[in-house]
């Protein structure tokens, strides 16, 4: 079994000494754990890709822990994408820029641009920086499945197949970062996530969605059946009061409903409403409910802006993957 230590700054040299031999490493962000491996080392990427069971079609995210580095994977930095760098850099923001040859293939999954984005966690900038190396790294949990907000998350997915894991507490933000692409004068939103679309309209003007069904992935996190418990979820208009199929049923609530009799177990992502903490108890929340043996679970609709909008791509996705076993 992986060993969990606290992260601290010895266990966090001892990380950076790991990814630096070849090794992988999960470690906290703001967002939620990654599975981080050298981003220059392919060898070391493949492992990546084998812990999680992740399709080799599927791109990594690159972590930097200085805005300076962005330019030694990126063979271009668009004004537009520099200014929107230095606005919400360290934060749940990736770019994707065309790459330099530097940057693996297994890495962008073959396509020749490159996701690159600086996470806000005091743990992460610290294990890039004393590794010296950018990071790759998708979420650390088994592919498709629920995104880990906690060490014990991924302790319960990945195992020993990790060779260490940073335990630097709970995920602030809960949600996988927003990606962009600037193509041009346009800016296109390839997936909603942590930071809300709103905040960057304020410095972009505008966004063109380009974030649905597409031939093959152009960033990470695009696959249609994504984020999914083992156990099957529906989204239901007012669950709480719905008639409820047979068996044992679980409700994931946005508020505290006006009823939960009879529901085996239930979570609520935000009893005053707010979706910052909607947010963050998301996967959380999914986990508890995912541990409790249900027949199914049923979820209730957040209102779709400001982070409403990526709580409800995670879980239509979740859904979708219930659909298609």
């Amino acid at each position: 079994m992986t060993k969990t230590v606290k992260a601290d700054a010895k266990s966090i040299e001892r990380a950076a000494e790991i990814l630096r031999s070849g090794g992988i490493v999960a470690f906290p962000t703001e967002t939620v754990y990654g599975l981080g491996a050298d981003a220059l080392n392919p060898v070391a990427c493949a492992r990546v890709f084998e812990a999680k069971n992740r399709p080799s079609f599927d791109p990594l995210i690159v972590h930097i822990s200085r805005r300076a580095e962005l330019d030694t994977l990126a063979a271009a930095v668009p004004p537009l994408a520099r200014s929107l760098a230095e606005r919400f850099w360290p934060g749940p923001l990736t770019l994707v820029f065309d790459k330099k040859d530097i940057v693996p293939d297994i890495v962008t999954a073959g396509l020749s641009t490159v996701a690159v984005r600086m996470p806000a966690h005091p743990v992460a900038l610290a294990l890039i920086e004393k590794t010296g190396r950018p990071i790759a790294a998708p979420s650390a949990n088994l592919f498709g499945y629920i995104s880990p907000t906690r060490a014990a998350h991924v302790a319960a997915q990945l195992g020993g197949a990790v060779d260490m894991i940073l335990d630097g507490g709970e995920c602030a933000v809960g949600l996988e970062s927003t990606i962009l692409r600037i193509d041009g004068e346009r800016v296109l939103l390839l997936r909603p996530g942590g930071l809300a679309i709103e905040e960057i309209e304020k410095l972009t003007g505008g966004i063109d969605d380009a974030s649905g069904p597409s031939p093959g992935p152009r960033a990470p996190g695009q696959t249609l059946s994504h984020y999914s418990p083992r156990t099957p979820l529906r989204i239901i208009a007012d669950a709480a009061g719905s008639a409820r199929p047979p068996g044992s049923v679980g409700l994931l609530a946005f508020r505290e409903p006006r009823q939960s009799a009879g529901f085996a177990h239930v979570e609520v992502l935000s009893p005053s409403g707010d979706l910052r903490e909607a947010a963050a108890r998301l996967f959380f929340c999914l986990h508890e409910l995912d541990s409790r043996g249900l027949d199914i679970i049923l979820v209730e609709p957040v209102p779709e802006h400001g982070l409403g909008r990526a709580i409800m791509n995670r879980l239509r996705r979740a859904e979708s993957a219930s659909v298609n076993r």
